[in-house]
């Protein structure tokens, strides 16, 4: 199959990485001028999407995928399917679906979960809104690229879904790193509290396999000096994501609202280029 691929940063090159040696053409474009081995590389996005049967896109806000789908759209074939991996706001990714349905395109929003890790590993989850048709049309390539591909209803849905779980990552995040600096205050040992929350009530993804606390648990970006896995800067974006859907819905979230405070604190105070775990010695820091 030939696909176009718009954006090979963190995510995108590992994701363009495994389709080649799946054995697909890859004609790729990103703006570092940057492309993995096997991928062809192209002069611009709308070049990389002409005659290619499948377009992805793993580009960094909505801004980006409305200016990048302004260009690839006129250059797509009608019945190609428009793939975009980004996380971004739920109108965006509806007014591009709107836009390529015009054109006889399908689109799928299909943001994914997993870091830099998956993607390499091809275990990402994709979220995924759009017709059913074209996600049937493309799923060998989920397949290739992850281990989950979940269908979670119309154009948008896919962001839905993205935007509320990592609402609950950055707010279960934010209170297991509050959790062992209290721990810590306590003088209880870290080990001791992970072996109880990780087979109690308390339980959590941050805590069984993205421990905030060094030399506890599976190996985490704590263990590497929290470079990150899931950068900050990416963290507190998907915050207010979620605090901007919440907003325009009405929906009540304060205490999301409150963790995203605290990641924009830590972000100002020497969070940038960390994991958003380093919330933790960040803690321990503070008066």
């Amino acid at each position: 199959m030939r696909i176009g691929f718009v954006g090979l940063g963190n995510m995108g090159a590992p994701m363009a990485a495994n389709l080649v040696a799946a054995g697909h053409q890859l004609h790729g474009f990103d703006l570092s001028g940057s492309v993995p081995e096997g991928v062809t590389p192209m002069q611009d996005a709308a070049s990389a999407a002409e005659a290619a049967a499948v377009v992805i896109t793993m580009l960094p806000d909505g801004a980006a995928l409305r200016a990048v789908a302004s260009q690839i759209l006129p250059a797509m074939s009608e019945g190609a399917v428009l793939i975009d991996c980004s996380t971004v706001d739920v109108e965006s990714a509806r007014a591009v679906a709107a836009d390529a349905g015009a054109r006889g395109i399908a689109m799928l929003d299909a943001p994914v979960s997993g870091g830099t890790s998956g993607a390499a590993a091809g275990t990402l989850t994709f979220m995924i809104g759009g017709p059913e048709p074209a996600l049937a049309q493309v799923s060998e390539l989920f397949d290739v690229v992850g281990a989950r591909a979940i269908h979670c209803g119309a154009s948008g849905a896919g962001q839905a879904a993205k935007i509320c779980n990592n609402m609950i990552l950055g707010t279960t995040m934010a209170v297991t790193c509050e959790g062992f600096a209290l721990a810590d205050a306590l003088g209880l040992d870290r080990q001791a509290l992970y072996d109880v929350v990780s087979t109690s009530s308390g339980q959590s993804w941050s805590t069984t396999t993205y421990c905030p606390a060094p030399g506890v648990g599976p190996t985490s970006p704590a263990d590497n000096d929290y470079r990150p896995g899931f950068a900050t800067e990416l963290m507190l974006k998907d915050m207010r994501l979620s605090q901007d859907a919440a907003g325009a819905t009405g929906a009540p979230t304060p205490i999301a609202a409150l963790a995203a405070e605290r990641y924009a604190e830590f972000l100002n105070d020497g969070g940038k280029g960390q994991d958003f775990s380093a919330l933790l010695p960040w803690l321990k820091k503070r008066p």
